[in-house]
C-alpha cells in the first residue's frame, strides 16, 4: 500500500516537454499501441518503492495522457520548457511546488526520462535499493559502451584523430577496457543533493548496470523502430 502524500519518501519525476526536434511530439508518439510516456509512468507506478509519480509538463496533451495513466501532473513554467533546459531546475521546481502546495517533502528523487520505454519497474526498484544499501547520495543507470574507446576517433580536416592517445592500440574488443555510458533510464538522487548542492549526480554516485536491450533512449525514428522490434520480441 502506498504511503500518504505527507509521508511519501520516494518521488518519481518524469519531465516531458511538448516540443521535440528529432521526433515531433515524441513523448506522445505511439509505440506498440501506447504513447511513449505511458511506459515510464507505468514503470514508476509499478515500482514497489515509489510513493508518488509526477509528470512535469507545459503541454496540455501530455498532461491529459499522463493523468489517464495515473500520474499526477505539475504544470511547468514556460521558461523551464525550452529546448536546452536541463533536468535539474525542473526537479527543483517540482520539489518546491510539492512542498508549498501539498506539504510533501520526499527524501529521494527518482528521475525517469520518458524516452526510456524498455526500462522496467524492477530496474527502478533495484536502483533505489542500491541507493539505500550503499549509503551514497546518487545512483545512475548505465550500460556498456558498444565499442571500445580505442576504436573511436574525431575528425579534423578529414584526418582521423584517436580519442585515446598513447599506448598500444587494441585490436580485439575482448582486450579493451570496459567502458560505460549513462543510458538515461534511471537517476536516483537525494533531495539534499538536488536542493542544497544543485547537483543531479552527487559526490558519491554509484552505477546500476543495465543491459543494452533495455537501454534504448528514444531520440530518432531509428530508435523508435528498434524499440518496437525489441518490444514485439519480448511480447
Amino acid at each position: 500500500m502506498r504511503q500518504s502524500k505527507a509521508r511519501a519518501r520516494f518521488l518519481a519525476v518524469i519531465p516531458a516537454r511538448g516540443g521535440s526536434k528529432g521526433i515531433p511530439r515524441k513523448n506522445v508518439r505511439p509505440l506498440c499501441g501506447k504513447p511513449l510516456i505511458g511506459y515510464s509512468i507505468e514503470a514508476g507506478r509499478s515500482s514497489t518503492l515509489i510513493d508518488t509519480v509526477v509528470v512535469s509538463t507545459e503541454d496540455e496533451q501530455i498532461a491529459e495522457i499522463s493523468t489517464q495513466y495515473g500520474a499526477e501532473v505539475i504544470k511547468r513554467p514556460p521558461q523551464l520548457a525550452r529546448d536546452h533546459t536541463p533536468s535539474l531546475p525542473v526537479l527543483q521546481h517540482v520539489i518546491r511546488y510539492l512542498a508549498d502546495a501539498d506539504n510533501l517533502r520526499p527524501e529521494v528523487i527518482v528521475l525517469l526520462q520518458p524516452t526510456s520505454p524498455l526500462r522496467t519497474a524492477a530496474d527502478v526498484d533495484t536502483a533505489i535499493r542500491m541507493f539505500l544499501d550503499r549509503g551514497c547520495d546518487s545512483v545512475v543507470s548505465v550500460c556498456e559502451v558498444e565499442h571500445p574507446l580505442e576504436w573511436m576517433y574525431t575528425i579534423s580536416s578529414d584526418r582521423l584523430e584517436p580519442v585515446v592517445t598513447g599506448g598500444d592500440r587494441v585490436a580485439r574488443r575482448q582486450d579493451a577496457l570496459r567502458v560505460y555510458r549513462l543510458n538515461g533510464a534511471v537517476y536516483v538522487t537525494s533531495r539534499d543533493a538536488i536542493m542544497n548542492e544543485s547537483r543531479l549526480l552527487g559526490s558519491d554516485t554509484r552505477a546500476y548496470i543495465m543491459p543494452l536491450e533495455r537501454s534504448i533512449d528514444i531520440d530518432t525514428e531509428i530508435d523508435l523502430k528498434l524499440a518496437e522490434l525489441l518490444m514485439r520480441e519480448r511480447g
